[in-house]
């Protein structure tokens, strides 16, 4: 079991080394311009997005996660966040689109930065995992499916959270986002 953990931590060392900081830089510029952000993802990449929302309520960004009951409709000047392994997942695309005709930017989190939801989107980051495709450019994994990927997009985005906390003046201390967690539990 050690091993397999060891493996497994050491594969997404790997891939999150290779992240291009720039592109983390900008994807944190504009969730901090965002007037709203609009999370969605599918499957596990869908999880991570909630997760990842969350966070944001948390350090009181105004976010929403499409398909939610409560989330209103998107608008010029709000973002929609995807987190897509392969950058073709159907209904995000069809979410991108409809977000690109009301002047909303999206931003893409995914393996492929040259999919079709890649060309739509203003702001890129591309994470070199593995997907469920298992693709000859993707790096080797021992783990099923596209958990290489997810696990890499949960630390990554968790990375951005800090990255946007240390920016704002006052910083965030673990109590007041604290009092933004949930206490009907």
């Amino acid at each position: 079991m050690k091993k397999i953990i060891e493996t497994i931590a050491g594969e997404i060392s790997g891939v999150l080394a290779q992240i291009d900081e720039n592109e983390a830089a900008k994807l944190a510029n504009e969730l901090q311009n965002a007037k709203r952000i609009f999370i969605a993802g599918t499957g596990r990449s869908g999880l991570i997005g909630k997760v990842f929302a969350m966070r944001m309520m948390h350090s009181e960004y105004p976010v929403y996660v499409v398909g939610e009951t409560i989330t209103p409709s998107i608008e010029t000047g709000d973002l929609l966040l995807t987190i897509s392994g392969s950058g073709s997942t159907g209904s995000l695309f069809q979410y991108a689109k409809k977000a690109k005709e009301i002047d909303a930017k999206v931003a893409l989190v995914t393996t492929n930065k040259d999919s079709v939801i890649g060309e739509l989107s203003d702001c890129t980051i591309t994470i070199p995992a593995a997907t469920k495709k298992r693709l000859a450019s993707e790096p080797d994994t021992i783990q099923p499916l596209g958990s290489q990927f997810d696990q890499s997009a949960h630390l990554l985005l968790d990375a951005i959270i800090v990255y946007l906390l240390l920016q704002k003046p006052e910083g965030k201390s673990h109590s007041s986002l604290n009092q933004k967690h949930a206490n009907l539990e």
